[in-house]
């Protein structure tokens, strides 16, 4: 899956290279149990994702909004749809790929920068976000022109 982006579980975080460019964010289907009871997934930070989280948040109740419209210079991500479904376009600066999110046991690997915006969301969709760091407002890129700038 996302092996080769994985370092080594003594690394510490910001101190490892990161595979970069469009064809690095991948797809992941994620480990899943289930039986009559339902479903449950797991997600294994440096097994399943090649961070450690330290932030989580989700996006609801944003139905025809855009979200996103940003970069980030060192954050690692992994978006999952937990209800409903939306587009991710992904823009690294040469290349756009858009990736429909629509099923809570796959999520969605997006390595640092990578334009991101969340755009098409079905009723009721649920994003939900797992972030390599905390919040850091100097991580950011919030012009298109700046980010391709540095790419």
């Amino acid at each position: 899956m996302l092996s080769s982006l994985i370092a080594p579980k003594n690394a510490e975080a910001g101190h490892r290279k990161f595979a970069t460019g469009i064809d690095a964010c991948q797809l992941t289907r994620l480990s899943t149990f289930g039986d009559h009871r339902g479903n449950l997934a797991v997600i294994e930070a440096m097994t399943d994702i090649p961070f450690e989280v330290r932030r989580v948040y989700y996006l609801y109740d944003f139905t025809g909004a855009k979200r996103g419209g940003h970069a980030h210079k060192r954050l690692e991500q992994l978006f999952i749809a937990l209800a409903g479904s939306f587009d991710v376009i992904l823009d690294d600066g040469k290349r756009r790929k858009n990736v429909r999110l629509k099923s809570p046991a796959e999520g969605l690997y997006v390595c640092p920068m990578i334009w991101r915006e969340i755009e098409n969301p079905a009723p009721g969709s649920v994003c939900l976000v797992l972030a390599s760091t905390h919040y850091d407002e100097k991580d950011y890129f919030r012009s298109y022109k700046e980010f391709a700038a540095n790419v």
